[in-house]
């Protein structure tokens, strides 16, 4: 399985950017994909979850309320829609995916991932 994020790029603060994450055989069958992030000096941090069906989502608490994670599985990709976006964002995003057996709780959201991409750099300007 191979992951594929996109969508990174330069930008200022305030605005916004779009990652898409494809996967090469279809973000529609992992249970859970997740979008991580990791800036210079720092350990990585998750940032937003949703489940197969899209219709559960966790988030970080630092992105809560200007991030959106989604999904299209008829296009096999998550999207993380980020808005209001800040300096502190500025980071390397990456995103995972993994099979659960159980239904996606935020301990699952968050906790290791099986399959990993390349990540997408991000900076926000100030």
């Amino acid at each position: 399985v191979q992951l594929q994020a996109s969508g990174g790029g330069l930008v200022q603060a305030g605005g916004s950017l779009r990652l898409s994450c494809a996967a090469s055989e279809g973000t529609f069958s992992f249970d859970a994909v997740g979008w991580f992030r990791q800036a210079p000096g720092k350990e990585r941090e998750f940032v937003a979850a949703i489940n197969r069906a899209g219709h559960r989502a966790f988030y970080a608490d630092s992105v809560k309320g200007r991030f959106t994670i989604s999904r299209d599985n008829a296009k096999n990709t998550v999207y993380l829609q980020m808005n209001s976006l800040k300096p502190e964002d500025t980071a390397v995003y990456s995103c995972a995916a993994k099979y659960s057996l159980a239904p996606m709780t935020e301990k699952i959201a968050t906790s290791e991932y099986a399959y990993w991409g390349p990540g997408t750099l991000v900076t926000v300007s100030s």
